[in-house]
């Protein structure tokens, strides 16, 4: 709806007057470079694009009320005259023009600024009556809209390829606007294209409040955000944020699951058999319900190093796997010749070493086994079509020697449009404590090898098995429920690192994570 090219009408900034405006969202379908349109016409024709725009500009939480699309004289000219008004909404028109007469239509009005627009549907009876404000173009209202202070949002059409445009619109501010949630891409008509919602999560950078040695954040995109709700959002749109399949799966094991016995006799509330899918493209799924960022970046490192000595971890500050190395523990299940902080042969080594004889934790094994790791890597840069990309940490012979066996046990890569994927299978789920974990950890591994292997992330699908809730953990997750997610943030790795093996904690950015405070939950051992 935005491929002409009106003339400026607002004399200046946005919101140059001052309150009481309405905020608005802008909606909007551009290419990579965002060009929008080609001698007045969007140059594609996308039907999911189409319902897209009117599902998003149309639906309404209260179903007394409409919402407001505001548009430019030639945007308004533009649509069929079957199809105008814009049926269901409030029909904006910007215009300057004594001679355009459509002051009698039904559902329209005629403002001469962005300004006047905004003002008017602040004031009454509009205020009352229309729910949100959709700006839809054309292309010098939208140069003017897409970074000002009165967008709270911009839901847009990204299409790839190269599309030929005469009409184009500034770059989304991504200091200001971070993705609220990303569609998995669609084909059509021979284009590959998503829908990303993009929300407003600063006014302005404040001083960063992270203690000194957190990896959470760095640089430039480290400051601390001043968060609202985001219920402004369409309702469509809030609850696809990618949060909620794991909300939604807590929310249903409470209501649903089977009260089962567990080995640490706590128990649990079970349900067996589910998929998350989690979208890499745009954003990282770092669960808004804080999540330790820096836990998960060592743990994974220490794994990629083939390390089964829980004291590494201890030595950085990281205690997730204390319980499980401790003396008592390794009494109680038989390991009582195995040195305290000595896992045995878990995770790491089943990656660097498959198959070799494991003896401690201070034996050398360069060399022994099959290193899986570097058979996925040298698997994905050589034949990326290969089906049989696997990692296992599941070795049945080995698992009496292990502290925990498994969890996450089974992991295969997918390459396909250049982009890298990862189907983890997880036998047991901690949904409280493990999962976001979990999820988290699993993403950063997908991205760590795309990155070495000069692909783009693509999807982290996570399966889980037996998803439980230990009966201690009912509580602290209901009080999770609660609260409303955040925007995901964004990953940046260090570019000029290419060996799996050369990373440190310090070459993972994570841009714009602010959570809610953390949620205390005990461990179950």
């Amino acid at each position: 709806m935005a491929a002409d090219s009106d003339v400026g009408l607002s004399n200046g900034k946005v919101n140059d007057h001052v309150d009481p405006q309405r905020t608005y969202q802008v909606v909007v379908a551009a290419t990579q470079s965002m060009g929008i349109g080609k001698n007045g016409k969007v140059p594609w024709r996308l039907h999911s694009d189409l319902k897209f725009f009117k599902d998003v500009t149309v639906t309404t939480s209260d179903s007394s009320k409409k919402n407001a699309v505001i548009m430019g004289r030639k945007t308004w000219e533009s649509i069929p005259l079957e199809h105008r008004p814009l049926p269901g909404r409030l029909n904006v028109v910007l215009t300057r023009s004594g001679s355009f007469d459509i002051a009698t239509a039904e559902n329209v009005v005629m403002c001469g600024s962005m300004n006047s627009a905004l003002e008017l549907l602040a004031g009454s009876p509009y205020c009352l009556s229309i729910e949100k404000v959709f700006v839809i173009g054309g292309g010098e209202i939208l140069k003017e809209t897409l970074n000002a202070p009165g967008c709270d949002a911009i839901h847009i059409t990204e299409i790839e390829g190269n599309i030929e445009c005469d009409t184009f619109i500034p770059a989304i501010n991504n200091s200001v606007f971070q993705p609220w949630y990303t569609s998995f891409p669609l084909v059509e008509n021979k284009i590959r294209y998503s829908f990303t919602t993009y929300v407003r999560v600063r006014n302005s950078v404040v001083a960063d409040c992270n203690p000194p040695n957190d990896v959470t954040h760095s640089g430039p995109g480290s400051a601390r955000i001043g968060y609202k709700t985001f219920t402004f959002l369409p309702k469509m749109i809030f609850e696809r944020h990618e949060e909620y399949k794991y909300l939604r799966l807590v929310e249903d094991i409470i209501s649903n699951g089977t009260l089962k016995d567990d080995r640490t006799g706590t128990g649990t509330l079970s349900i067996f058999g589910y998929q998350m899918r989690f979208n890499l493209r745009k954003s990282f799924p770092l669960l808004t319900t804080k999540v330790f960022w820096r836990g998960v970046v060592e743990e994974l490192l220490w794994f990629l190093s083939g390390s089964t000595n829980a004291k590494v971890l201890q030595e950085k500050g990281i205690h997730i796997w204390d319980g499980n190395a401790s003396r008592d523990y390794l009494d109680s299940i038989g390991l009582t010749e195995r040195e305290e902080g000595d896992l045995g042969p878990v995770y790491g080594f089943q990656w660097r070493h498959f198959g070799a004889r494991y003896t401690d934790m201070q034996a050398d094994y360069t060399g022994q086994g099959f290193d899986q790791l570097m058979d996925v890597i040298n698997k994905l840069k050589n034949n990326p079509n290969d089906r049989r990309i696997i990692l296992s940490a599941w070795n049945p012979s080995d698992l009496k020697l292990m502290a925990l066996p498994p969890c996450h046990m089974f992991a295969q890569f997918y390459v396909a449009s250049g982009e890298l994927s990862c189907q983890m299978y997880q036998r047991s789920a901690d949904m409280g404590l493990g999962v976001p974990f979990n999820i988290a950890s699993y993403a950063l591994l997908t991205c760590m090898i795309a990155h070495v292997c000069d692909l783009s992330p693509g999807d982290f699908v996570h399966v889980i098995g037996d998803a439980h809730i230990y009966r201690t953990h009912i509580r602290p997750l209901q009080d999770q429920l609660q609260k409303k997610p955040r925007p995901f943030p964004m990953l940046k790795i260090n570019s000029e690192k290419k060996d799996i093996d050369s990373f440190d904690a310090a070459d993972f950015e994570l841009i714009g994570y602010d959570p809610h405070e953390k949620i205390e939950m005990k461990m179950a051992v």
